[in-house]
């Protein structure tokens, strides 16, 4: 196999997160529709929202695409059945091993490809029978991992025989090139999307991303053991200043419940959670999601020496 493209049936090896309350119908379906392969990112949401978004997907593009779904959710039961009954082809996972539900659904047909942030993680999910395993590394957006994707990925790649997808840190052909370089066979990508035409953000939250220099995002929750790295602003630096004072973490919890939608829907640039990667620095304009691609590909030198 030259890349994930043929394992997804898609024109580029490229795969957008799956980004809970930015990667809806719309965003999905466009990045199918250009030639990736889009992602519905399940987050917290129940048996029926996910139900209406596939369905809504479906009737926008007739491409290739796939559920993202998180393992601790409450309902991620629910939704391991979902996908089988709408006839899902690649399912994505984060926050663990996908391991009981690995039977139903490679029965079923599905490609499973889980987000792994160590070699340990890679190696259980790839017994437990995943097809591909997507390497993220700490520069990424939201929930992380500690090791960089520059380290992270060869040391997958070294570990395991299923292609390796690297996240973390891409967002132009330059990162295409190095992940390549690296032993991927396949790119995720998010914080580039943020700053596409079709992304359903609000507006200010595509603004904080294309006016981001390259020290603009900070990590958050380190003292609760779920890191998320966001872009500065008023709540994030007064969460790590209240850490540092050592603060109690319900009401850590309490500054940020609600967060991630006052940045999604209301573009709430003070409290707000603005959840975004340190490549943030390097886009510099909102474009529509096929040109982000074309550039993304058309560009990699390993890509057109791939696909002559």
């Amino acid at each position: 196999m030259t890349d994930v493209s043929e394992l997804f049936n898609t024109k580029y090896p490229i795969i957008q997160g799956g980004m809970a309350n930015i990667a809806t119908h719309q965003l999905c379906a466009a990045v199918s529709n250009a030639g990736g392969l889009g992602l519905l990112a399940s987050g917290g949401w129940d048996r029926a929202r996910v139900k209406e978004e596939i369905r809504k997907t479906k009737a926008l593009t007739s491409k290739p695409f796939g559920v993202n779904i998180m393992l601790m959710s409450p309902h991620a039961e629910d939704l391991s059945d979902l996908v089988i009954e709408e006839g899902i082809k690649v399912v994505t996972t984060g926050a663990g091993n996908p391991g009981i539900y690995m039977e139903k659904w490679k029965k079923a047909g599905i490609i499973v490809v889980p987000v792994v942030a160590s070699v340990a993680l890679a190696k259980r999910v790839v017994r437990s029978g995943a097809d591909a395993v997507i390497a993220e590394g700490t520069e990424a957006g939201g929930h992380i991992g500690e090791l960089t994707t520059f380290t992270l990925v060869p040391q997958i790649v070294d570990a395991v025989n299923v292609p390796v997808i690297a996240a973390g840190g891409i967002a132009d052909y330059r990162g295409v090139d190095a992940a390549f370089a690296l032993g991927a066979k396949g790119v995720q990508v998010g914080t580039v999307m943020l700053a596409s035409e079709e992304c359903p953000i609000h507006h200010n939250y595509k603004l904080k991303v294309i006016n981001a220099k390259d020290t603009e995002t900070i990590v958050t929750g380190r003292e609760t053991k779920a890191p998320v790295r966001v872009l500065k602003n008023k709540m994030a630096r007064s969460y790590i200043e209240l850490s540092r004072q050592g603060v109690d973490l319900i009401e850590l919890e309490r500054l940020t419940l609600g967060s991630l939608s006052r940045a999604v829907f209301d573009g709430d640039i003070d409290t707000g959670s603005f959840m975004a990667g340190q490549i943030a620095g390097l886009i510099k304009q909102i474009r529509p999601v096929k040109e982000i691609l074309d550039d993304m590909f058309l560009k990699s030198h390993f890509y057109k020496a791939l696909h002559p």
